[in-house]
């Protein structure tokens, strides 16, 4: 039985969505290695999955009730605490406007995270649409979804923030 179900709920799946696992691997691999970039890319991931996250709650439970403040409240906790917790993933690249990221799982996680909370949600709603008016469910999902969101912003504005210091500092040391 578990296996038939399975087999029915991977079966219609769209096809964009195992699209989007694709990218978001292929995204995920990347950030695994150290890497050269201009700063304004790093951007890009944490707002696409923030953009994802944000469709989605809205797709699913509207603009009403506790969904977006749910969601709104996790997402500053978190990424005050991802500001604070971890050291700058950035130092200076070797040429001017670009900075040197360092490669970690952590991307690769939060991708997945938000995926999988995305499609697994999407997925008990389908089988069960009265989950939308499930406090409890609602909850757990605005409140991961925000989580996710928050590691993505708050490691963003602490890479920026050492981007910005970055800049300073070469400002500084060119001769005039």
């Amino acid at each position: 039985m578990f296996m038939q179900t399975l087999s029915q709920i991977l079966a219609h799946t769209p096809v964009y969505v195992w699209a989007i696992l694709v990218f978001l691997l292929y995204r995920g691999a990347i950030a695994l290695r150290d890497r050269e970039l201009e700063p304004r890319k790093l951007v890009v991931i944490p707002a696409v999955m923030l953009a994802l996250s944000l469709q989605d709650i809205v797709a699913k439970f509207g603009t009403g009730g506790l969904a977006l403040p749910l969601w709104a409240a996790a997402t500053c906790a978190m990424a005050a605490l991802a500001w604070t917790s971890s050291g700058a993933r950035v130092a200076a690249g070797s040429v001017p406007g670009r900075v040197r990221v360092r490669g970690s799982w952590g991307p690769m996680a939060l991708m997945m995270a938000v995926f999988f909370t995305k499609y697994l949600a999407s997925v008990m709603l389908a089988v069960r649409p009265q989950l939308r008016e499930d406090a409890v469910f609602v909850a757990a999902v605005c409140v991961l979804f925000g989580l996710f969101s928050g590691v993505f912003a708050g490691r963003l504005a602490r890479d920026l923030k050492a981007c910005r210091a970055l800049e300073a500092g070469a400002g500084a040391a060119r001769p005039i």
